[in-house]
């Protein structure tokens, strides 16, 4: 009987990369290789893949929602989850990562490092997920690996790797050379499922052996051991068992990014890379998660890997289908059984697990338990993206997930009165799924407002209401989440009295208010206090936050929410009788109403970082047209006859892009867009926004 603890051959693992780079199809490839799927689908036919299993998925041929599957790989238990490329749909990478050990960066062989892998990357890190990368399209015409290695290198700095050499490249990519093992690996048979290897061709051999060079070379930073056989001029002496060990170390501290090639879509280079997953990213074993103690939440408290142990598990993604809602789990510790009950951390509410399955796409298989370091989904319990379960309450809560702020929304309402219901369903439903949509009601028009991502990502959501509600809605033009933000300090001395008979209401606070400074960080308010003497009794500082930061939500310019803000009290007085907690919150409210205006407050514009690839002679039309539109060019590359222009641009200027750089060129231009930062609206646009907002509030 082996005595291998099963979790060491777990590897929850993600695939992330910039949109249109084959995520999907690797994906499909990946099924297909660990006899998961036994037909090959393909996105380009229309059929769609597996893991894009929602008809608009298909339609469109993008991923929407990230699909999770589970596959077996040589002794090694993988669950997979492909996600969205799509910048709008950013939320579904970030919450993927927040649960997954490790990851495979794909990237085009023509178009590198994107704008899109630069988020990833930022969220890889964020969350310390070790990675592999994987090179994808080799036969593309301008394929050139060496111009992504050295991407990689400047763009991202996650210290690069080649593990293998590529056999021709374009149409001629026959396969790859193994640096470690110098064999060459060729994919035959009529879906590239029989792997030859055979020793490297004689017109690669010294190429081969400079880029086995530049390899040990670079593992040499992390082994004194391979120095000293290196300095001693006999490569060959190091042993294999010797550079894997070295790399999974390195890997895994996230100090160098292996870097594998082939094309998924031509069914070559696919297995070497599953191979490496399971060699090299970590089981739950090699990690050392840890979650903030329940009573005392600045205290760590590290969880282990094991069955025996209390359960912690993360719910990190909700999906409501016809049969209820399926949640998806991470288990960090512990495990979960069928029928036993456990605690939601954030309500205190024990829920009963009455069915817990294991997911492929969107079909499910029933399981009884689920332990370490497995991702499961649960059916029909009622919680939160980002909610802590454990078999004890109170136990911990596990740090919660980066969600993004929404930038653009718009009015929704439904053309008939009847299907008012339907709407709010699917709406309620939609918001519990994805934390990066916010459903509000303004509380002056009484319309229902939809924040979101970006155009596509709204667009999506009105397109589901529709489809799977049958609901008929009205939507207006998208509208631009500005923000209003002090731009110089002031002295303030603000007293609130209320006399009506009775016990009456006082308050007294004088301070300052002062912009935040500029540093990079997203602070949005900054509150302080410097009472001495029991001027103002410390009973009562906290009403006084709690009333600003209701202020915040609607500043007095035109009513946006208000941030940048730095709140300082130095002083003012009570009441023994009349002052309260509401009178302090009212009083904090009113010094807002009065004050806040001659800090002389500008109103903030979300501003895009914008990514256009075009034909080269439509580039003087599209730099010109961006001009037009306050953009800002940072930089312009030519690859392959295609001009690849970088920016950034305000996101009310990019409303219908899409049609007016399709006109420009000839349909021939693509773009990406993500937020950027706030910066300040022009003065003379910003009279035009409060204008346009006043007639909309109707004041």
């Amino acid at each position: 009987m082996s005595t291998v603890n099963p979790i060491a051959q777990i590897r929850n693992i993600g695939i992330a990369a910039h949109i249109d780079s084959g995520k999907t199809t690797l994906s499909e490839r990946i099924l297909y290789y660990a006899g998961r799927i036994h037909r090959i689908h393909e996105i380009a036919t229309g059929a769609g893949a597996t893991m894009d299993h929602m008809e608009l998925e298909r339609e469109r041929g993008i991923t929407i929602q990230s699909a999770a599957t589970t596959v077996n790989w040589q002794d090694a238990h993988i669950n997979l989850i492909d996600t969205p490329g799509h910048v709008d749909f950013t939320v579904e990478v970030e919450r993927s990562l927040r649960v997954l050990d490790g990851a495979i960066l794909v990237l085009c062989a023509v178009g590198g490092v994107q704008p899109q892998s630069l988020t990833i990357d930022r969220q890889m890190r964020r969350y310390k997920v070790p990675r592999l990368a994987f090179i994808n399209k080799m036969d593309r015409t301008g394929a050139n690996p060496w111009e992504v290695v050295r991407q990689l290198d400047e763009r991202l700095g996650c210290n690069p790797v080649m593990m293998q050499y590529p056999i021709g490249k374009e149409q001629d990519f026959q396969g790859i050379v193994d640096l470690v093992t110098q064999e060459a690996i060729y994919f035959d048979g009529n879906n590239g499922e029989k792997l030859r290897r055979e020793s490297v061709p004689e017109n690669l051999r010294a190429e081969v052996e400079e880029a086995r060079g530049k390899m040990l070379e670079a593992l040499s930073m992390f082994s004194d051991e391979i120095l000293e056989i290196l300095l001693g001029d006999d490569p060959s002496a190091i042993s294999q068992d010797l550079i894997y060990s070295v790399m999974k170390d390195a890997i895994q501290h996230g100090l160098m990014t292996p870097v594998y090639m082939g094309t998924a879509y031509k069914n070559k280079g696919v297995q070497p890379l599953l191979d490496a997953v399971v060699q090299f990213l970590p089981s739950p074993l090699d990690l050392t998660p840890t979650a903030l103690e329940f009573e005392e939440p600045h205290r760590e408290i590290q969880l282990k890997p094991s069955a025996a142990e209390p359960t912690v598990a993360m719910a990190f993604k909700i999906v409501e289908d016809p049969y209820g809602s399926l949640v998806f789990m991470r288990i960090y510790q512990g495990s979960f059984k069928k029928g036993e009950s456990y605690y939601n951390q954030r309500t205190g509410k024990r829920e009963r697990f009455g069915r817990i399955v294991r997911m492929h796409a969107d079909e499910r298989i029933e399981i009884e338990e689920a332990s370490a370091g497995e991702i499961v989904a649960v059916m029909g319990i009622e919680c939160a993206s980002g909610d802590t379960y454990c078999s004890d309450y109170p136990y911990c809560t596990l740090q919660s997930m980066y969600v993004p702020e929404p930038v653009i929304q718009v009015a929704i309402k439904t053309r008939q009165r009847e299907d008012a219901n339907r709407l709010g369903k699917a709406l309620q439903r939609f918001r519990r799924e994805d934390p990066t949509l916010v459903i509000t009601t303004d509380q002056e028009t009484s319309e229902t407002i939809m924040s979101g991502m970006g155009e596509l990502h709204l667009d999506v959501y009105v397109e589901r209401i529709r489809r799977e509600y049958k609901v008929e809605v009205e939507v207006s033009k998208p509208r631009v989440n500005y923000r209003e933000a002090p731009t110089q300090a002031i002295q303030f001395d603000y007293r609130y009295r209320k006399q009506s008979g009775g016990s009456g209401q006082y308050g007294h606070i004088i301070g300052e208010m002062k912009p935040l400074p500029e540093d990079g960080t997203d602070e949005v308010f900054l509150f302080e206090e410097h009472v001495v003497g029991g001027r103002i009794p410390k009973q009562y500082i906290p009403a006084i936050e709690k009333g600003l930061r209701r202020s915040l939500e609607k500043g007095p310019v035109a009513g946006f929410p208000v941030v940048h803000l730095h709140y300082i009290v130095n002083d003012g007085s009570y009441h023994e009788v009349d002052s309260s907690d509401m009178s302090f919150q009212l009083c904090a409210q009113g010094s807002m109403r009065e004050h806040f205006p001659r800090t002389k407050p500008c109103l903030l514009e979300p501003v895009m970082k914008i990514a256009i690839e075009c034909p080269q002679n439509f580039q003087g039309t599209v730099v010109g047209d961006l001009s037009q539109r306050r953009g800002v060019i940072i930089s312009t590359d030519m690859i392959q006859g295609m001009t690849r222009i970088e920016g950034e641009v305000p996101l009310s200027e990019t409303f219908g892009y899409s049609t007016d750089l399709r006109s420009m060129t000839q349909g021939q231009g693509t773009f990406l867009l993500m937020f950027s930062r706030y910066k300040p609206l022009p003065s003379w646009l910003q009279e035009e926004v409060v204008a346009e907002r006043k007639k909309q509030l109707g004041r």
